[in-house]
């Protein structure tokens, strides 16, 4: 027995959940609104409040915190160290050497680190007045526990259960963070992370975000909009172009230069003049023929003045080593009259010398 159409239609609404009292419905979601969102990145931390200035010594508990929160923790240089055991000081907000004399090092040893690099904390020593941090394994490298046994042989003699070796590590660094007050203060692991924030980020994700945020604000923008600025140096350009396709070695006058080409035609092509380590020149060539050429300094860093240490390096200092005898002056030192070099002195005469040949033996010989 079939029902008639307008009962049927009844039953469909009476039982449908939309016609339950107290039920309600909610839509499916669509395929296309099924993805969650991508969550955002986590915030920077925010600065922890100044260590107070009548704050007490470090506690033995806070000592192990520090340790256990920074050894073997990745970090990205703000700085530059140098190879060797000449590393890093900070005070203040201040590192020490800068400028001149860290370009010195820096030339001489070669570079541990520098800005934007990844590096580890792999030693972290708190000491009376200063905390010291090895970089990438420090300057020196430090013996493992079983080299520091001995056994003493039957004369009383040290034996050696390993091979010595070598405790200089020439590729890592150190880094010594200094205090106002002639102790180690009471302080969290945020507020060291904010004191060593002049010399190592915490909060960078990556090598580029690291290096952007240790150069000037006109240098950041020139790089994140892939632009070349008159006054950048060579590790700048690199981050704003990349690795110049071209290279072409050149020589204006008595001054030598190194041009790097990015792109080719039928596209803009730019021209970037690097004297020494700096740009000096940008000349792009656009796409329609026009050409467009910036010489004058467009930012201005903090570079060591390089002339002034040359020509420091060519004076003599007074205290230089000399053969003159104490109160000689230079114009009393005998010179050869009309630049001949004058014969050796006589030997005495109780000597025996040959009797032939040439030379000055032969002369004296029939004496």
């Amino acid at each position: 027995m079939e029902c008639p159409r307008g009962v049927s239609f009844l039953l469909v609404l009476l039982l449908s959940p939309a016609a339950l009292p107290g039920q309600t419905t909610q839509p499916v979601p669509s395929q296309t609104s099924a993805a969650a969102p991508a969550s955002p990145a986590p915030p920077a931390q925010k600065p922890a409040a100044p260590i107070p200035a009548n704050a007490p010594h470090m506690s033995k508990q806070t000592r192990y915190e520090i340790i256990r929160d920074f050894e073997t923790q990745l970090v990205y240089a703000r700085t530059a160290f140098p190879m060797g055991t000449k590393g890093i000081s900070l005070k203040d907000g201040v590192t020490t050497p800068n400028g001149q004399e860290l370009e010195q090092l820096l030339t001489v040893w070669g570079p541990a680190l520098r800005p934007g690099d990844p590096a580890q904390i792999s030693f972290v020593q708190i000491k009376d007045d200063h905390i010291h941090f090895d970089i990438n394994g420090g300057a020196i490298r430090r013996k493992k526990w079983y080299q520091h046994i001995q056994v003493a042989g039957a004369s009383g003699m040290p034996v050696e259960l390993s091979p010595n070796e070598t405790q200089q590590n020439a590729h890592g660094s150190y880094l010594d963070i200094y205090f106002d007050k002639k102790y180690v203060p009471e302080m969290s692991a945020q507020q060291l992370r904010d004191l060593l924030f002049p010399v190592l980020d915490f909060n960078a994700r990556n090598k580029e975000e690291a290096y952007l945020d240790s150069v000037p604000p006109k240098v950041k923008e020139a790089i994140q909009a892939h632009y070349v600025l008159v006054g950048m140096d060579s590790e700048m350009v690199l981050h704003a172009k990349g690795r110049p396709p071209k290279k072409v070695r050149e020589k204006d006058g008595s001054t030598e230069y190194e041009e790097w080409i990015y792109g080719e035609p039928p596209q803009d092509v730019d021209f970037v003049r690097i004297v020494g380590d700096e740009v000096v020149r940008v000349e792009t060539m656009k796409v329609g023929g026009e050409k467009i050429v910036r010489t004058e300094k467009e930012v201005i860093l903090d570079r060591p003045d390089r002339e002034a240490q040359a020509k420091k390096e060519r004076e003599r200092p007074p205290n230089a080593p000399s053969l003159r005898r104490p109160g000689e002056d230079q114009e009393n030192v005998p010179k050869p009259a009309d630049t001949v070099s004058p014969l050796p002195p006589t030997p005495p005469p109780d000597i025996p010398q040959p009797s032939g040949g040439s030379g000055p033996g032969a002369t004296f010989a029939g004496h």
